[in-house]
């Protein structure tokens, strides 16, 4: 049961029909006191919705005052606060108290109804409490089985399966982006786009055009219709990678179209839709951005609905040989030759290694010493050794590298980058596709 809360009769009303539209049954309350009366009296009801304000006043204290009250009468029960645009500190206030989600008026009822979903789902003890987390969850490409990656994978196959908006934190090189990727092919819109957008990378002029699109001739240069990040991710997923580096100007608009779901091209009048779901992730303290004033708190509790912490390669080591392995096949399989055995002391050495790269690194690494111990078919500790420290040595002198080496090194990487398209290969390197067949032949690659 939903407890709608709100002393316009018009929209308890209206309210109480969209949610029995939806399949939910409802209880309306036009003031605190009867809201409070239905907490206590209803064991059942799962979600509370209600107004900031029940009277004349609009600072929204009478909201904050009733939170407080059913939050001592049933401390786990999700509230939703209803709230107009220009008072969002309001429900940002609601947030830090404990309130699951706001909402702005005026509301799209799609929108509406999937928050409420949102919060029915999350908070669904059977949802939490499945011993079996992982059943039917697919994440190939995410290597691990320690602890802490299980519990992590746990809780990404429950979340996955809902629209909550998903913020993932953590070092650089360490996955997320695979983590969003699992999360979105395990949802509900797997059918439809993931599209990335690289926040730290986007100049702050274009983020507008980028983002929402633009038409024809909107502006110099813009010689044809565009659509923007959040229209082609329409019924899919939108992944916001780097979003602590977001400029300040572009926070509010972010917040704008994450909150309604609505944007309008540049040079356009027309309000367009979007039915996407939001994964944003960050390196950065965004809590500490928060005090700072770098970041906007009614922005950063949008995001972080549901926060994943990513850990870094050092609180995972006993993954490494997983790790190795799995790296070490894959460049195999892309350099044309056999996986080589990897040695017990290779592995230890390895989980000396500081990483601050993290699983990126970890990668880098592995690749390397493969390519420039190309054949031997056994890697030894002294092997990572010679190539630690982006080719040099930890004791400080130099590996042999010769010229051979780094060739082979450089078409590998191009054939990686190319999946092994011949001309294309060829081409990047500035060669014919003869040279480059006798050069694979030279170095034993298929």
């Amino acid at each position: 049961m939903i407890l709608i809360v709100d002393d316009d009769r018009t929209v308890r009303l209206s309210l109480g029909m969209l949610m029995r539209r939806e399949g939910w049954e409802s209880l309306a309350a036009a003031n605190p006191g009867e809201a409070l009366a239905a907490v206590r009296e209803h064991p059942e009801i799962r979600l509370a919705i209600f107004d900031m304000n029940f009277s004349h006043s609009t600072s929204g204290e009478e909201g904050l005052e009733l939170l407080r009250r059913v939050k001592v009468l049933r401390p786990e029960l999700p509230v939703i606060l209803i709230t107009a645009w220009g008072s969002i500190p309001l429900a940002v206030e609601g947030m830090r108290m404990g309130a699951f989600d706001f909402i702005a008026k005026p509301w799209d009822n799609h929108v509406f109804c999937r928050q409420v979903r949102t919060a029915l789902e999350l908070t669904d003890k059977s949802l939490l409490n499945a011993p079996d987390g992982l059943s039917g969850f697919s994440c190939p490409e995410i290597i691990g089985r320690s602890r802490v990656m299980t519990e992590l994978l746990e809780t990404v196959a429950r979340v996955a399966s809902t629209d909550a908006p998903v913020l993932l934190l953590g070092e650089n090189g360490t996955g997320k982006e695979m983590v969003a990727q699992a999360i979105h092919r395990n949802s509900r819109r797997s059918s439809g786009r993931m599209v990335t957008v690289n926040i730290g990378g986007m100049p702050q002029p274009l983020f507008e055009s980028e983002m929402f699109g633009h038409v024809r001739g909107a502006f110099t240069g813009a010689v044809a219709d565009r659509a923007g990040r959040f229209e082609m991710a329409d019924g899919g997923t939108i992944f916001l990678d780097e979003v602590g580096e977001l400029d300040l100007s572009c926070q509010v608009k972010l917040l704008r179209v994450l909150q309604q779901h609505t944007f309008e091209r540049i040079g356009e009048s027309k309000t367009r839709t979007s039915d996407f779901r939001v994964i944003a992730a960050t390196n950065a303290d965004l809590p500490r951005m928060v005090s700072e004033r770098t970041f906007r708190e009614d922005l950063f509790y949008r995001l972080n609905l549901i926060t994943l912490r990513i850990p870094p390669l050092r609180e995972r080591k006993g993954d490494m040989p997983l790790l190795v392995r799995h790296f070490a096949q894959q460049c195999a399989v892309s350099s044309g030759c056999e996986p080589p055995e990897i040695t017990t002391d290779a592995i230890e050495y390895l989980k000396t290694l500081p990483f601050t790269g993290n699983i990126r690194e970890l990668k880098n690494l592995v690749e390397r010493t493969m390519l420039i111990n190309g054949g031997t078919g056994r890697l030894d500790a002294d092997a990572f050794r010679r190539n630690a420290m982006g080719g040099v040595e930890l004791s400080g002198s130099y590996p042999a590298v010769t010229l051979d080496d780094m060739e082979r090194i450089a078409i590998a990487d191009a054939m990686r980058r190319h999946n092994g398209n011949v001309s294309h290969v060829a081409e990047t390197l500035g060669i014919t596709r003869q040279a480059l067949y006798r050069k694979l032949e030279k170095y034993g690659m298929k």
